[in-house]
């Protein structure tokens, strides 16, 4: 559906004209995008002379659909203004920003927190909201990395709001708010990890964020008290995000991880904005963006050095190879991969680890190990992480022990071995069909492509069916 007619847009048909796109490819790549966020859109090259001609304006996420489609064949992002449609977004730059001061700060974090969380209990609500499903773009990474490398620690938090005439006192946030909230993001993540980041239960967090959270950002609180409290909310707003990653709604993990990264400076938590650059790069570096995945791993190793405990420096370092592994550079992934090893090795119980690094052990390392190799074509060192990774009981984490399926049952098909392919790849599916995960299914459909020269043999042919019908369930 669009709106009514504006007059030709004239932009949009020079930006068409420049990137050498027609009407009928620019509706099928708006057509094709939009299927992937879940959504059917029948757009032709006579919905498009519309928009360009008549100024028709297409409502919902479809504007930022179209500014994606003609990005993706420019090469660089594309604002909504360029395409003559910045006037249809009622907040573009919605959790974009990386404010200086922390009073904007907070002001950005929780207009995120409360816009999200309405629009998704609008018309289809129950999903990450479409109206944050705007252009995914890795520049947009850029000034909120850079100002959180120059100063990863804001001055004093304290936070003073004056009384109105009608209260009494205004209401003034202490340790225990703090600590109820670090409570929710680690029960949070216990569910993520065994239900996937579109379970109803893991999606509370964004509810937690507006109703709990943003609340208390917004009172009064002393300098101690404040860096616990935008501790605890860049953990939930972390988490918010890699759930939102996790379900296929890249652009509002996008937001929230900026939120995060701006909350953990105001924490002067420097591991923990770490943990949310290596999240970033574990985003880009899947969304195809190999380069910039290696440049923020990297950034949370450099400002961590001498401050992060060993565990957690093994996993930047981990990360760092797998973006490494994404952009073909070998020798790069061996070395990190290495560091990694020796950190996770130099690691003692006694550490005063923080509790987000609670899942990382080795048996997450062999994991991403062997997807390292995967990208890298080395199906042997494959074959050789995932049965180390697949060797310890993955009790709680029942999406990461499903995605090593995934990983064995290519590397035993591309080994010849069918029959322990199709064994990793039947009880793969039937951990994907158990969780909701877009991205789980998004690796099943990738074992599916590694089993299409097999589908002569009828053990494969049923595991493709049985694999289809877990990939169009509801996620």
């Amino acid at each position: 559906m669009t709106v009514s007619p504006r007059g030709p847009n004239e932009r949009l048909g020079t930006l068409l004209t420049l990137a050498q796109i027609s009407n009928a490819g620019l509706a099928r790549r708006v057509n094709d995008l939009g299927a992937q966020r879940g959504l059917t859109l029948r757009y032709d090259k006579t919905s498009v002379a519309r928009w360009v001609s008549k100024g028709m304006v297409p409502q919902g996420p479809v504007p930022h659909l179209i500014a994606t489609a003609i990005g993706g064949k420019l090469g660089r992002p594309v604002p909504l203004e360029e395409i003559g449609l910045g006037d249809t977004d009622p907040a573009p730059e919605l959790g974009l920003a990386f404010p200086r001061d922390v009073a904007d700060a907070v002001r950005s974090a929780t207009d995120l927190f409360r816009v999200d969380l309405d629009l998704r209990r609008g018309p289809g609500g129950g999903r990450w909201s479409d109206s944050l499903a705007g252009t995914f773009s890795v520049a947009a990474y850029a000034t909120p990395v850079s100002r959180w490398l120059i100063n990863p620690a804001d001055g004093s938090v304290a936070r003073e709001v004056p009384r109105s005439p009608s209260e009494n006192s205004s209401y003034r946030v202490g340790h225990s708010d703090a600590v109820k909230l670090r409570e929710a993001a680690q029960e949070a993540r216990r569910w993520d990890s065994k239900y996937g980041g579109g379970d109803w239960r893991s999606s509370m967090v964004p509810e937690c964020l507006r109703v709990e959270a943003a609340p208390l950002l917004l009172a009064s609180y002393s300098d101690a008290v404040g860096r616990a409290l935008f501790g605890a909310t860049a953990e939930l707003t972390r988490l918010a995000g890699w759930m939102a990653f996790d379900t296929g709604q890249h652009e509002a993990a996008q937001r929230y991880y900026i939120q995060a990264l701006r909350l953990a400076r105001a924490a002067a938590d420097v591991p923990l904005g770490g943990y949310v650059l290596a999240s970033m790069s574990l985003q880009a570096g899947y969304r195809g963006f190999a380069e910039e995945a290696v440049d923020l791993a990297q950034a949370a190793l450099e400002r961590n050095r001498s401050l992060a405990t060993a565990r957690t420096m093994s996993f930047f370092h981990l990360v760092e190879a797998r973006a490494q592994a994404k952009a073909r550079n070998a020798a790069a992934c061996a070395t990190a991969l290495g560091a990694a090893e020796s950190a996770l090795e130099r690691a003692r119980a006694g550490d005063p680890d923080p509790a987000w690094i609670d899942f990382y052990a080795y048996d997450r390392l062999a994991a991403d190990a062997a997807e390292c190799f995967r990208d890298l074509g080395v199906p042997s060192k494959v074959r050789q992480f995932t049965r180390e990774a697949l060797a310890k009981p993955t009790e709680g984490f029942v999406r990461s022990h499903g995605l090593r399926l995934v990983v064995s049952a290519m590397a035993e098909a591309e080994a010849g071995n069918l029959d322990a392919a199709v064994a990793a790849g039947e009880r793969a599916v039937e951990v994907a069909g158990r969780i909701s995960s877009q991205r789980s299914r998004e690796y099943v459909v990738e074992m599916l492509r590694r089993l299409e020269p097999f589908q002569g043999e009828r053990r494969v042919r049923e595991l493709t069916e049985r694999a289809r019908a877990v990939i169009v369930a509801p996620a």
